[in-house]
């Protein structure tokens, strides 16, 4: 009789569950541990509440860390085409919306736990919850995972315990832990796909504004990244989808000590001349108007004050109020305004917590894992997957689908026969 495989899977989150499901259809004994009460938590709260569980887009071009060639041989182990299968497998008909996002067809991320849950119980999968895991020690047959409720041994382990985002779900960095203790190098570890802070003494004036425009991210000379959607102020900064996705490179500046800018361009459909165009018209038709009413119907009440105060308009040699007249502008006049609704330029302090980062930046060094197995290179039998690694996505389903393909390929190559 075969002996089977024991494999202990350290974190129940996308990747782990994932790994389990192989491994236990690959023949294996699989065991998951989890410190939290239940497992996938996180999965519940991503693509507000509908899971976006990959997107068919995905490329390498979506990831960041410190060894991309590693990302791409991993999402072309296990792509797009065979993550879509695979949940067809289990249920999940995809809902393909804009920009690629791949939704569970009823809009529900209960639909995609539910149905990995089912197949853990299919295969007896055991699962050990409210167990942390403290540390792991080699043994001359596998390992030992010492718990806070005793020690067990195993033959091979899969560390998928996830990154710091999303404290609330009891990620905390365990497995950097544990991934030191059996001689792995870690990269720093910072929030991604967050909510930044900004230095504006206006920011509680106009907290609450949403409009759709532009932000891109600039160093103290060079512009790093630009993204288009629904921008939104908020009492510390600065939040909405473009927002999320230029934090990483925002954030990193600033944790290497340089000054970090959001750039923000309120008309991105129109250059600074067709804007100049619009205004000249619209000010000639109102000119009875003061400078704040002739803004009305064009951007946001609150905001009016605080950009004219920002373009620094003198008329007459004197700084204009809100209640001058548009029709003393001039031609400077209007570009001062134009600079400021298409390059409104703001120092970035600062950034929200783990708490509502959504992904983690840095993480177990991607150089000491084999691509075609995530088996460490340090030590035999030991295997990584998901967001405790070095790999980090842009919004849109890119974070799931390196769970898919990273806890796929690690359970299927720990399940295999030695």
């Amino acid at each position: 009789v075969k002996v089977k495989i024991k494999i202990a899977i350290i974190g129940g989150g996308a990747a782990g569950m994932m790994a389990a499901i192989v491994a236990a259809r690959n023949g294996a004994e699989v065991c998951i541990y989890e410190k939290s009460n239940r497992l996938g938590k996180k999965i519940l709260a991503t693509g507000n509440g509908r899971c976006n569980y990959t997107n068919v887009n995905t490329s390498v071009n979506d990831y960041h860390g410190n060894n991309l060639k590693f990302v791409e041989e991993v999402i072309n182990s296990f792509d797009i085409n065979s993550t879509l299968d695979f949940f067809e497998g289990l249920g999940i008909y995809p809902r393909i919306e804009e920009n690629g996002k791949v939704y569970p067809y009823s809009l529900q991320a209960s639909s995609v736990l539910d149905n990995l849950r089912y197949e853990l119980s299919k295969y007896n999968i055991k699962e050990i919850t409210e167990h942390k895991v403290k540390s792991l020690r080699k043994n001359k047959a596998g390992f030992d995972i010492i718990t806070d409720a005793g020690i067990f041994s195993t033959d091979k382990v899969i560390i998928s315990t996830g990154g710091k985002a999303g404290l609330q779900y009891g990620c905390t960095g365990d497995g950097y832990e544990l991934a030191k203790g059996l001689g792995h190098k870690i990269i720093r570890q910072f929030p991604a796909l967050v909510q930044l802070k900004l230095n504006a003494d206006y920011l509680k004036k106009i907290s609450g504004v949403k409009f759709d425009g532009a932000a891109s991210c600039f160093s103290e000379s060079d512009l790093i990244r630009r993204e288009e959607g629904e921008i939104l102020f908020t009492d510390y900064g600065i939040s909405g989808p473009p927002i999320l996705q230029i934090s990483r490179e925002a954030i990193n500046l600033i944790y290497d000590k340089e000054k970090a800018y959001v750039l923000v361009d309120m008309f991105p459909e129109f250059s600074k001349n067709e804007l100049f165009e619009l205004l000249s018209k619209r000010f000639a038709k109102q000119k009875d108007k003061t400078l704040e009413e002739s803004f009305n119907g064009l951007i946001n009440k609150k905001l009016i004050p605080v950009i004219l105060s920002l373009a620094n308009i003198k008329i007459d040699d004197k700084l204009a109020s809100t209640q001058d007249k548009c029709n003393k502008l001039n031609k400077k006049n209007i570009y001062s305004i134009i600079n400021v609704l298409k390059e409104w330029k703001i120092e970035v302090v600062g950034h929200n917590d783990w708490q509502q980062a959504q992904t983690t930046a840095g993480g177990v060094c991607d150089d000491e894992i084999d691509s075609r197995t995530m088996e460490s290179k340090k030590e035999k039998g030991l295997y990584f997957a998901g967001e405790v690694l070095d790999v980090d996505g842009d919004c849109g389903g890119f974070n799931l689908q390196w769970a898919w393909s990273s806890g796929y390929l690690a359970g299927y190559s720990a399940s295999a026969s030695v």
